[in-house]
């Protein structure tokens, strides 16, 4: 058996934040030593690294790894721990589950409290400030599966998270683009025709344009899809917004970021442990979003799957 590791192992991600990475994980670097907290760090080099490297680490017996990065980063991470727990029995409790965020992405640092300043996160992690977070599953048409740290969604919902990885891409950054994507994606708004099963209930079917759920209470850069999302009652959140007429759509967009969606009639919002969504036509297959990442296609479930991982808190 392993023998298990007091070390931290660090992820970073050299591309997160527009290539600022190094400029504010080396005083992160400085301030651990000086704290006296021992660590690794490991760099990744292409898109889902993160996850392979996060899997080798808990493999070798490491219990505190660390994302650093934006939330993509973070969902990476959480997959490769979990992935491993899956393979090797090994309970999800036994980790902690840190960010130091540095990235255009960090939604998951608000619901649980995280700050910003990198050196102020260290700080946090010295004081092993960690609280049970829910471990979520996602799996999708292909078999392929995901772990959902913060939020996710289909229709609406995950093609304003293609907008945006596409502006990503081509090296735009900053809260602007989340509203670019916002905008551009409500002129370009189909239905899709799905049904949508909670705890093995029927609670929609027919033509929908997005249906959002958390583990966390933000996403889009500040938006509150699910602003009563808890990461650690066993539950997961979910909206489902069912086609409306446009104009009504964007009278209801400044309740994204106040907060109220959940009071708005032309919504649905619900808690459920399990959650399916079926689309009832091909062209219903839709994209899925999981943490901001395309992940795959409709249809999906998705369950809580009464595990915990330590998970950093401010």
């Amino acid at each position: 058996m392993t023998a298990t590791k007091s070390e931290w192992y660090f992820i970073v991600n050299p591309r997160a934040g527009s290539g600022k990475t190094m400029s504010e994980w080396v005083p992160a670097e400085r301030k651990l030593e000086k704290l006296g907290i021992p660590y690794v760090t490991a760099y990744t080099d292409y898109k889902n690294h993160a996850t392979e490297l996060a899997r080798l680490a808990a493999a070798e017996g490491f219990r505190k790894i660390a994302a650093v990065g934006g939330d993509g980063s973070l969902h990476e991470v959480l997959g490769g721990i979990c992935r491993w727990c899956d393979e090797s029995g090994t309970d999800t409790s036994e980790f902690r589950l840190a960010v130091v965020p540095i990235g255009s992405g960090n939604d998951w640092i608000k619901s649980m409290k995280v700050p910003h300043d990198v050196g102020d996160v260290v700080g946090l992690i010295a004081l092993d400030s960690f609280v049970p977070m829910d471990v979520v599953r996602v799996d999708m048409a292909d078999g392929g599966f995901s772990y959902l740290a913060n939020c996710g969604g289909v229709g609406f919902d995950s093609h304003v998270c293609k907008t945006v990885n596409l502006q990503k891409e081509r090296g735009m950054r900053g809260k602007r683009i989340y509203i670019n994507a916002l905008i551009r994606t409500i002129r370009t708004l189909k239905a899709i025709n799905i049904q949508v099963i909670a705890d093995g209930a029927e609670v929609f079917s027919g033509p929908c344009f997005s249906v959002a759920m958390g583990n966390g209470r933000y996403s889009g850069s500040g938006m509150r899809q699910v602003p009563l999302a808890d990461t650690n009652d066993d539950f997961l959140d979910v909206m489902i917004v069912p086609k409306v007429p446009v104009t009504t759509i964007l009278k209801e967009v400044p309740r994204l970021f106040s907060g109220t969606i959940n009071e708005s009639e032309n919504v649905i919002s619900l808690r459920c442990r399990t959650l399916s969504i079926v689309p009832l036509d091909a062209d219903s297959a839709d994209i899925v979003e999981v943490d901001g990442e395309i992940e795959g296609r409709l249809p999906l479930s998705i369950s809580m799957v009464n595990r915990k991982i330590g998970a950093l808190k401010g």
